[in-house]
């Protein structure tokens, strides 16, 4: 006899630590150089000023950038170890309210009171099971990656960099400001497109609209730079 079996599969996307840090970098690294470059398009006459100043705003942009998800990592370590101390002391000090905690956690479940009671009476045989449940269940607390902090600042950096060099590479090989701008923009809004389609079908919203929007915000800072450039310069 054919033995047969229904499977079901669920596509739920989760977003990683990894791929919201590489968004975060690569979204701001192909945005922010491409403006300046466009601005200095318009106020300049040769490309090597544009050049110099696309590469050091890369390497501060990482740099920021980069540092900015180091402190964040930090912060989010720093605030669960507060967290978790602060409930050792908790299950200490407040032994009743905490049991009470615990029974509320299974209560919300839609446990009866008496498995209530038996899985609360489980949980508290043991501090450090009891202190993981509360940060978990009460908290809403999960313990980070130690090398969060170092690993976030890096997928950002990097991705800044890999990003701000597809906007400033055609000014490398053309020397005419505005020539070099010209292919700039063509193969910086197609990768903007690109990249926002690919980020919106990863978080689940409509992958053209998302990649148009991108498109869309990166040629209005290119635009508004390079016209106020313009209008400084005379």
């Amino acid at each position: 006899m054919q033995n047969t079996h229904l499977h079901h599969h669920e596509h739920h996307l989760k977003s990683s630590d990894m791929l919201s840090d590489v968004v975060i970098g690569m979204s701001d690294g192909l945005t922010v150089p491409f403006a300046l470059a466009a601005g200095l398009s318009g106020a300049v006459d040769t490309t090597n000023i544009i050049v110099i100043a696309g590469i050091a705003e890369i390497a501060a942009g990482s740099i920021a950038m980069g540092l900015g998800g180091y402190l964040a990592g930090k912060t989010e370590q720093d605030h669960y170890n507060s967290e978790l101390k602060r409930e050792y002391e908790e299950v200490e000090t407040k032994r009743s309210i905490e049991i009470q905690e615990v029974k509320d956690v299974f209560a919300e479940w839609g446990l009866s009171e008496s498995t209530q009671e038996q899985a609360t009476a489980e949980i508290i045989k043991d501090k450090d099971k009891w202190v993981r449940f509360m940060m978990k269940h009460e908290l809403h607390l999960d313990k980070p990656d130690p090398k969060r902090a170092t690993k976030s600042a890096l997928n950002i950096g990097i991705s800044y960099v890999l990003g701000g060099f597809v906007p400033l590479s055609p000014y490398f090989f053309i020397h005419n400001p505005l020539e070099a701008l010209e292919v700039s923009a063509l193969v910086t809004l197609l990768c903007l497109f690109v990249f926002g389609y690919f980020k919106s079908k990863i978080t689940g919203v409509s992958p053209f609209k998302g990649g148009l929007r991108v498109m869309l915000i990166g040629a209005v800072a290119a635009s508004a730079a390079f016209f106020i450039a313009k209008l400084i310069g005379g």
